[in-house]
């Protein structure tokens, strides 16, 4: 069994031997999986296309999803001992939660893989699956040049674990102080894009749009780029703000196609995470 709480705990291969599972999903290989198996969920109740893909993908393999709001979580028992406990009954913890560090003392403790739905330093699952999008689109995803437009955040951050895993190309479109560290940044989108292949965005804080007028990305921000770029805004997006609306209906756009990928991706996790031991991957 492993968990998977960052990306940069995956090497190159491990995310595409995932892509291969996502593959084999498809083609219903895994039909079954998860018959007689529990998996416990901490969620939020705003969470959408996370949650419906996680509890959807257990289902259609043949699972049972048992969900609790996140606030659960941050009762007075010792974690600890909330995973002994789960240990007995569950086969599987999917947590979307704030703190990093508190997914990574439940995987510490737990017996049973954890799953990162989302922290506030990243999202793995989300990139993911655009990875595995992108590579049914492009003929190798990791030679593509990526710009990333918003701020440091859980969405930025994610795509810098990516870019450090998978080897290609990021910098960042931002207004002066929400820069990434480490990702070479521009302030101003018509630099920026040129010579860009793909196109990410995520929202923004409406404190922060005033930062990031010179950031918009519109259809004929996209023009500037390499012949053929694509544009992946991450959900939700604001149409009249990080992303203008006459991009969003154009060609560009990649969004909804995208994020079909989810589902079988999460799928893949959710079995790779509890066959890695078997499969000569890490022992947890």
């Amino acid at each position: 069994m492993k968990d998977l709480i960052r990306l940069t705990d995956l090497k190159a291969d491990q995310i595409y031997e995932i892509f291969h599972i996502a593959d084999e999903v498809d083609s219903g290989k895994y039909s079954g999986f998860l018959t007689g198996k529990s998996v416990v969920m901490f969620f939020p109740a705003s969470s959408l296309r996370t949650r419906v893909t996680f509890e959807k993908g257990i289902y259609l393999l043949g699972g049972q999803s048992l969900l609790f709001p996140g606030e659960t979580l941050d009762k007075k028992e010792d974690l600890r001992d909330v995973c002994g406990y789960l240990d007995n009954w569950a086969d599987l913890i999917i947590v979307r939660y704030k703190e990093i560090g508190l997914l990574e003392k439940l995987a510490g403790y737990s017996e049973i893989p954890v799953i990162n739905a989302m922290t506030d330093r990243n999202h793995p699952c989300e990139i993911l699956a655009d990875l595995y999008a992108f590579s049914k689109r492009r003929a190798d995803f990791t030679k593509d040049k990526y710009l990333f437009c918003g701020k440091s955040g859980n969405i930025g951050l994610a795509w810098k674990e990516a870019a450090e895993v998978m080897g290609f190309e990021l910098s960042q479109c931002c207004g002066a102080g929400y820069e990434m560290e480490g990702v070479k940044a521009y302030h101003n989108i018509q630099e920026a894009v040129r010579g860009k292949d793909i196109v990410c965005t995520d929202s923004l804080p409406s404190e922060a749009l005033k930062d990031f007028e010179a950031c918009r990305v519109t259809r004929e921000i996209m023009e500037l780029a390499n012949k053929g770029a694509l544009l992946n805004p991450c959900p939700p997006f604001y149409r009249g703000e990080e992303v203008s609306e006459d991009a969003i209906q154009s060609e560009y756009f990649v969004g909804y196609e995208f994020k079909k990928s989810l589902l079988a991706v999460q799928q893949a996790v959710i079995i790779w995470c509890m066959l890695a031991g078997k499969r000569g991957g890490c022992n947890k």
